[in-house]
């Protein structure tokens, strides 16, 4: 399994001997498939709002995690949990008005042809889901991912997430286009060049014998290197996919809940309404709470002749904790303040680029950012060794974030949502800080 950030099990020369025999513990307990980040791992204690605090109490400017997307331990979700922890938690299998009125208001939010919601525990089983249901529903197995994807880690979806490394075989049912490409296509080209793209994709499936069942995309592109412009990019490509007997999956476990500033979701930045929509880790803000909603003859079928139940996803705690974390979007307007405190992180990082005199371009929707050194340029160390000298040296500086994209060379931002300005502004700080330190060590710079 390749991670770009990732702590190197030989590199204990800056560890605490109780870090390093807590590492050494942590190994033989849980074997060797885990990755620790930084180059010098995080033993954290407690978090609150978008701070962290470690074992010895230093603070933590948390800039990376979108699992508590509205905050670490939020009070109010935190009182929704435990209240409803209290009183009763069990399956969808009795009668419990918590999970049909999560449903309904989450719905709402969803263009009309959305009509149902099945609930899971995890992204992952989310995608797992979405899956069969599309090819129940179309009688084929193709899909098509992108390059760099993440879309889980059950066998069904680690064969989808070509992110986990190539020791993960995809077989002749997987195809994979590669992502927007900013660098070499102009903004009026990209629509046109995923649906290029994605047509040879599915000759390539058609040729192995493979019908298309899906094209299932992560609505900014994340884990490829965060691709959310231009607005309306993706509709050629849905527009084929559907051309040709498929349908289109959007995975918003990344991109949903306001966290795009602009839109509730991701796939509305391009004006589309998606055949199923996938959902995951921010919904319960750190307690697991996932989900598919689809077009409702997607599933009439399948919910006929295959009865589905899930043990935990949906139970009512479950349900409170959905509930807590849309009342705290709403409450506190934070659909807003992704889109205002992402706009202000844009203009300082660009303005950080340019004092710095690096070609490097600043992306982002709302509250998710990216910075992504420019690999085009000859120089004698890739990108990646310094997106990882910026991330390390903010981490020890108090600021977490990391690094994404096939090479590891894009800086990746995404911080809870109810950032502030003055966290922001210490975020832009921080990154100017690490930018002249990356300068005084002599660091390559794609310039």
């Amino acid at each position: 399994m390749t991670m770009v950030n990732a702590y190197e099990p030989n590199q204990t020369a800056h560890l605490d001997s109780e870090e390093a025999t807590l590492i050494a513990r942590r190994s033989k307990a849980l074997g060797p498939a885990y990755r620790l980040f930084y180059e010098q791992p995080l033993h954290l204690v407690r978090g609150e709002g978008v701070w962290l605090w470690d074992k010895n109490g230093k603070a933590y400017l948390d800039c990376y995690n979108n699992v508590a997307s509205v905050g670490h331990c939020h009070p109010k979700v935190v009182e929704a949990i435990s209240g409803q922890l209290g009183i009763l938690n069990t399956h969808t299998r009795y009668l419990h008005d918590g999970v049909v009125t999560y449903a309904e208001r989450l719905m709402a939010t969803m263009p009309d042809g959305l009509g149902h919601v099945m609930f899971t525990c995890t992204g992952s089983e989310a995608n797992d889901l979405a899956l069969r249901i599309a090819r129940s529903h179309t009688r084929r197995q193709g899909v098509i991912v992108t390059s760099n994807a993440y879309h889980g880690l059950t066998e069904a979806v680690a064969e989808l997430s070509p992110s986990l490394g190539d020791f993960v075989d995809r077989g002749p049912r997987v195809q994979l286009i590669p992502a927007p490409d900013p660098h070499n296509v102009s903004p009026q080209g990209q629509g046109q060049r995923l649906a290029a793209d994605l047509a040879q994709a599915i000759a390539a499936l058609r040729k192995n014998g493979v019908e298309p069942a899906a094209f299932l995309v992560d609505t900014v592109f994340s884990s490829d290197g965060l691709y959310p412009d231009p607005a309306g990019f993706l509709k050629p490509a849905v527009d084929l996919i559907r051309t040709e007997g498929g349908i289109f999956i959007a995975d918003e476990v990344q991109a949903g809940f306001a966290r795009t500033g602009d839109r509730f979701w991701g796939f509305q930045r391009h004006d589309l309404t998606p055949d199923m929509v996938t959902m995951g880790k921010p919904m319960g803000n750190g307690f697991p709470v996932a989900g598919v909603a689809m077009r409702p003859e997607l599933v009439e079928e399948f919910g006929t002749k295959a009865r589905y139940f899930n043990t935990f996803g949906g139970n009512p705690v479950a349900a409170a904790a959905g509930m807590a974390v849309m009342d705290v979007i709403e409450d506190e307007a934070l659909q807003a303040n992704s889109l205002e405190i992402g706009s202000f992180l844009i203009s300082g990082l660009n303005e950080i680029v340019a004092g710095e005199g690096i070609d490097a371009e600043v992306r982002g929707a709302g509250l998710f950012l990216a910075v992504d050194f420019n690999e085009e340029h000859e120089m004698s160390t890739p990108a990646g060794t310094l997106a990882s000298f910026i991330v390390n040296h903010l981490r020890q500086n108090g600021v977490l974030i990391s690094a994404t994209g096939p090479r590891g060379n894009i800086l990746k931002i995404r911080p809870p949502i109810v950032m502030q300005k003055s966290e922001a502004q210490l975020l832009l700080n921080a990154m100017e800080g690490a930018f002249a330190a990356s300068r005084q060590s002599g660091q390559a710079r794609p310039t």
